[in-house]
């Protein structure tokens, strides 16, 4: 299993421009990759942040989500969507920090404070250059004050215990060949979470997207083993984007991690059968392949219904190329 982390900082140091400039310049091979990650204490640890105004357990039933922020350009409308479909457990994913792509702002930071919630952040990639060329028009600057994107696990609720775990896999996106040069692995973060029936255990994850329907069970084979490792007979929710059906056809059916799931005793959870969770976005263009990317996976969790929400804010404007995925969690199993 990779190495689990749980050093926890209020703030991540990145390394400076000229560092990164010279990381982006050495040779893109695995042994180059795993060095320098291993040198970065950016991906080691977690960030946290203690904004919760709830300060005793969760009440079942509640609401927890699942969203892939695509970035995070809309911190604002993004809290009140979260809001306004009563979310007490969020479990974010490609969250920036410190981008020019989004302003060089902290959307996790930002969300967590309008929604008055605890947050984690840990970085899954350490961006070399300024993103994508769909991106790289809503740039404030020519240089990125951090370069971080992560994922983030927010609650109202304090976070105990909080963890990063990356996954396996090899360093795809290490490379020349691609827009989009990072260092850093897919990861999964999550907490210990206090409720009105006992502790159950949250993580927030995102699959690759590069990878093959292998590579993808092997990574959710890391979460499992680590909550039967560290977590052995608490209830466990999973949500975030799974990517299930990339490089397949788009056929989610088609992805093994679901029968390594249901071997190892969870359910999943995703909406309607029929009902995709990826949209047309500012980011995207207007003809994406749909998909249906994103899930929840419990085990020892009594979950009365999940649904997708359109990712719009008032006017219509698309506030991700994902929609948002909620569940309600009504208690534990006995």
């Amino acid at each position: 299993m990779p190495e689990l982390f749980t050093d926890c900082v209020h703030a991540l140091d990145a390394p400076g421009r000229a560092e990164r400039a010279r990381i982006m310049g050495l040779e893109k091979s695995a042994h180059v990759h795993d060095r320098y990650r291993q040198e970065l204490a950016c991906l080691q640890t977690v960030e946290t942040g203690e904004r919760s105004s709830a300060k005793g357990p969760l009440a079942f039933p509640f609401q927890a989500a699942a969203w892939n922020l695509q970035r995070g350009l809309f911190p604002e409308k993004s809290a009140r969507k979260l809001a306004d479909e009563g979310a007490a457990l969020a479990m974010l994913s490609e969250m920036d920090n410190g981008m020019a792509r989004t302003a060089q702002r902290h959307p996790t930071a930002e969300i967590a404070a309008a929604l008055e919630m605890a947050y984690a952040y840990g970085v899954e990639f350490l961006e070399l250059g300024l993103g994508n060329e769909a991106e790289r028009p809503y740039c404030t600057d020519d240089f990125n004050a951090k370069g971080f994107h992560g994922n983030a696990l927010l609650a109202r609720t304090p976070l105990e215990s909080p963890f990063m775990l990356p996954l396996s896999g090899p360093p795809i996106w290490f490379s020349d060949d691609n827009d989009q040069p990072r260092i850093g692995a897919r990861m999964a973060i999550g907490a210990k979470i206090e409720t009105t029936e006992g502790p159950i255990v949250a993580i927030s994850t995102h699959l690759e997207s590069h990878g093959d329907v292998a590579l993808r069970e092997r990574q959710m084979a890391d979460i499992f083993d680590l909550v039967d490792w560290h977590f052995s007979g608490m209830p466990v929710l999973i949500g975030g984007d799974l990517n299930t059906g990339n490089r397949t056809g788009g056929d989610p059916d088609a992805e093994t991690l679901f029968d390594l799931a249901r071997d190892r005793g969870y359910q999943r959870h995703g909406g309607p059968k029929d009902r995709i969770t990826t949209r047309p976005s500012l980011i995207s263009g207007t003809d994406p392949q749909p998909m249906k990317l994103d899930w929840f996976l419990s085990r020892g969790l009594q979950i009365a219904e999940s649904r997708v929400m359109d990712a719009l804010d008032d006017e219509g404007t698309p506030l991700s190329d994902h929609d948002l995925l909620m569940c309600t969690v009504s208690g534990i199993l006995a």
